[in-house]
């Protein structure tokens, strides 16, 4: 039987992400899927269907925003991942970033490479993702040409897949990163549901 397929719709600015990043190829190892990460602009997705998520960041006395800090901590801890967030780069707007992601799109090794050095930069050494010269130097020490990437990502057919990859994710039901899909239409977000991505995959094998 062929591997499920999962789609891993994410943006480098989420720590939840960073999170689900890294304890996911645990999930495909034991499952033996296949991943495809897919590159999006979160902003893009919370202005078409999740604004409320600027008014919660908004409030003096969210006592629930408060409360999911400690809960990143313990999940980052339990995961064994850097979370030294958030930072004073804290929100990112990571456009930038993210076309250096769909720059890299077509060689996923190459994408996988640059992205988990992105979010040691951003989550661990608090490097700021909306710098080019940043995304260059992650390049770079993931062993890639990072001034070619950063010529690849400004062209207007990197950002016309950015947009392209976000609007895809609005259709298909996603509202926030990361948005993962099993086998298509299976839809799961969040570190947390990774457990339930794991059963999902598992149905499907012999």
């Amino acid at each position: 039987m062929t591997a499920a397929r999962v789609e891993f719709f994410f943006d480098l600015s989420s720590p939840w992400t960073c999170l689900a990043f890294h304890n996911l190829p645990v999930v495909l190892q034991r499952t033996g899927a296949a991943v495809r990460y897919r590159p999006i602009l979160v902003g893009g997705v919370f202005n078409a269907v999740n604004p409320a998520v600027y008014a919660a960041r908004e409030q003096a006395d969210n006592r629930k925003l408060e409360h999911s800090w400690k809960i990143l901590k313990d999940w980052a801890r339990l995961a064994d991942v850097p979370m030294n967030f958030p930072s004073r780069w804290h929100p990112a707007k990571s456009v930038a970033a993210m076309r250096f992601c769909c720059a890299l799109e077509e060689d996923q090794a190459a994408l996988a490479l640059f992205a988990r050095g992105a979010f040691d930069a951003y989550f661990g050494a608090q490097e700021n993702l909306d710098d080019p010269a940043v995304l260059i130097a992650v390049a770079d020490r993931a062993g890639l040409d990072g001034a070619a990437v950063a010529q690849a990502a400004v062209s207007d057919a990197v950002k016309a897949r950015l947009r392209a990859n976000t609007e895809e994710l609005v259709a298909r039901g996603g509202y926030g990163s990361p948005t993962i899909f099993v086998d298509g239409a299976d839809m799961y977000f969040g570190n947390d549901q990774l457990p339930l991505v794991e059963a999902a995959l598992e149905r499907t094998l012999p």
